[in-house]
């Protein structure tokens, strides 16, 4: 089955998903207008010669970043060009540019992180069929057309109408193309850098000079060729647009453009959605009962391959090389689909047979023939590893559905609830010693509150008689971050005006935890008072009735916990704490800032 580009146009939203035999294998998504592959009148703000390397304004939030080895002309790394008979590595920054220097630059790696975008002075310029080099001289053929004779014709028919002083790279997609569809492509590059120069030279910097199209004009540039069944569309605006385009630069394509009209959404339609969702897990499930472990830092990614539950037919190396094999077509994917880029390092599982790891590197490099972006790979090292590099433009799909998580700060874990409980026990201890205040009162999430008050009270209690200060626990709501509590000082008057606390005797309706965290203390079980969930109660007998709301008569009865028995049975069922509200905030006087943990780097 061909493939099928789906595209998705929303009002602040742009998706196009690439699917082949039914599966998605590459995502796009934008959400503003990228900047990658715009040209911009840079001013030159700092030349750092340590790094042989400058700052240079474009005009966005953050300078962009020029390196020396991007301002020197394709022609002059051979010895040619402007600096002809000087050595390349005689040739430093301050030789080539000084602050306050104007230069025509354009994006070729979008801005990641705090990192600013990396420019060059290098414009290339994609069409259909070719890419322009102003100021170049070389003339290409992209490396997946393989046969030398059709390499040869692209290259003549080029030639006949190529000007002296542009660089030209054949695209994959002039395969097959006569010379006039060559030619007009040829002759639109062009006029737009003529048209860019022109703007050029009258605008000072910085300033924006070409923006280049959005993604939907890209992806029938670059990806919509002859090996793409249809293209479908959900705008009706985008659906014409689209036809132009196609009109104009391969006519033989417009009937596979159709106009999604149906009452689902598109993605919905073509089972999309639930694609993306697994897109932004960290495990990838292999269909062989293996997995794949994505992790992505600021140096590099690395893929492990699990053989998982996998055990194979005929023996433990028939078993790892079946489940490599299958790594290495899901690996791929990935890194199309993520748009993972950069060094990424792959951990196989480990191969004795020189044969099976010529046999997985060969697949995986058949596996990487439809990445349009550049590839480099290593073979395979005696540690079962694989060394390769992808080209990276900008942000990876996670990274621009996704943020860096605002409690963990992308460390990926969070203290435990007993960690917090302590971290809030010497707190209290550091208040008691340098504050006169008589009363404390804690709110903070269910866990930690049942760590701080212990089994019974017993904890809570013991901390009280150390410090002579009366302690009240209260409960936030179950979705209340658990690395954050307040800690508020107070009198006891106010307190006990304030926070309304059943009495000895009284029934009450509460809702008993599903989860114990002082461990297996069956039948006990902890609860909390309804309607506000905010006072826990410890059940004697309340273990059987977990997520149910039940009536308890209270047995005892302190500042922070209550002790009590269930009577009657369940009052009715399904209730959990989980889908309550949180206790409002109580007490008075100074107010101790919620603490959040932040890791070292």
């Amino acid at each position: 089955m061909a493939k099928e580009i789906i595209v998705n146009v929303g009002h602040r939203e742009t998706r196009i998903a690439v699917l082949d035999e039914k599966l998605l294998v590459e995502l796009h998504v934008e959400r503003e207008q990228r900047v990658v592959g715009n040209l911009y009148k840079a001013k030159v703000d700092n030349v750092l010669q340590g790094m042989d390397a400058a700052f240079v304004e474009i005009g966005l939030e953050r300078n962009a970043f020029l390196y020396v080895a991007d301002i020197l002309p394709e022609d002059d790394e051979e010895g040619g060009g402007r600096f002809r008979g000087r050595d390349r590595r005689d040739l430093h920054i301050k030789d080539l540019v000084q602050r306050g220097d104007q230069l025509l630059v354009q994006v070729v790696k979008g801005p990641r992180g705090t990192k600013g975008s990396r420019v060059s002075t290098r414009v290339s310029l994609p069409g259909r069929f070719l890419v322009l080099m102003p100021e170049a001289n070389n003339l290409g053929v992209s490396r997946k057309i393989d046969e030398s004779k059709e390499r040869d014709r692209l290259k003549k028919i080029v030639q006949s109408f190529r000007e002296p002083g542009f660089g030209v790279i054949v695209r994959t997609e002039a395969e097959g193309r006569g010379a006039a569809e060559l030619r007009q492509d040829y002759l639109m590059l062009t006029e737009t850098w003529r048209e860019v120069q022109a703007k050029s030279k009258s605008t000072q910097a910085p300033a924006l000079i070409h923006q280049d199209m959005g993604l939907v004009y890209k992806i029938l540039r670059d990806a919509f060729g002859s090996d793409i069944g249809r293209l479908v569309i959900d705008s009706p605006t985008d659906y014409a647009q689209a036809h132009e385009i196609i009109s104009r630069i391969s006519p033989d394509l417009q009937d596979r453009i159709e106009l999604y009209d149906g009452e689902k959404p598109i993605f919905e339609f073509f089972k999309i959605e639930d694609d993306i969702e697994r897109l932004l897990r960290r495990k990838v499930p292999l269909k062989s009962g293996g997995s794949l472990i994505i992790d992505q830092t600021e140096a590099l990614v690395s893929i492990d391959v699990n053989s998982g539950k996998f055990t194979g037919t005929t023996g433990l190396a028939d078993t790892i090389l079946k489940t490599n094999l299958e790594a290495t077509e899901e690996i791929a994917r990935q890194l199309r689909l993520r748009d993972l880029g950069g060094m990424i390092i792959l951990d196989f599982i480990d191969m004795d047979s020189p044969r099976d790891k010529k046999t997985v590197m060969d697949a995986f490099v058949k596996a990487l023939k439809d990445d349009r972006s550049r590839t480099k790979i290593s073979s395979i090292s005696a540690l079962g590893l694989i060394e390769m590099t992808r080209k990276r433009t900008g942000e990876t799909v996670d990274t621009a559905m996704t943020e860096i998580c605002p409690y963990c700060h992308g460390l990926g874990r969070v203290d435990s609830a007993e960690t917090v409980s302590l971290s809030v026990e010497r707190e209290l201890r550091r208040l008691a010693a340098t504050t006169q205040s008589e009363a404390f009162v804690v709110t903070t999430h269910p866990d930690v509150a049942a760590h701080l008050v212990g089994a019974q009270g017993e904890d809570l209690e013991m901390l009280e008689r150390q410090l002579r200060r009366s302690i009240y626990v209260r409960s936030g709501p179950s979705w209340h971050h658990v690395e954050k509590y307040d800690i508020d000082q107070t009198s006891i008057q106010k307190v006990e005006q304030t926070l309304a606390v059943p009495r000895r005797g009284q029934t009450v309706e509460c809702v008993v935890s599903r989860d114990d965290p002082h461990g297996e203390r069956a039948p006990w079980a902890i609860s909390y008072l309804l309607p506000q969930r905010a006072f826990q109660v410890d059940l004697a007998n309340g273990a059987k009735y977990a997520g149910q709301t039940v009536r308890v008569r209270l047995t005892d009865v302190r500042r922070s916990i209550a002790i009590g028995e269930v009577v009657g049975g369940a009052s009715k069922g399904g209730g959990n704490r989980e889908n309550g509200s949180g206790g409002e905030r109580t007490g008075g006087g100074e107010r101790h800032q919620p603490r959040e943990r932040t890791p070292s780097n």
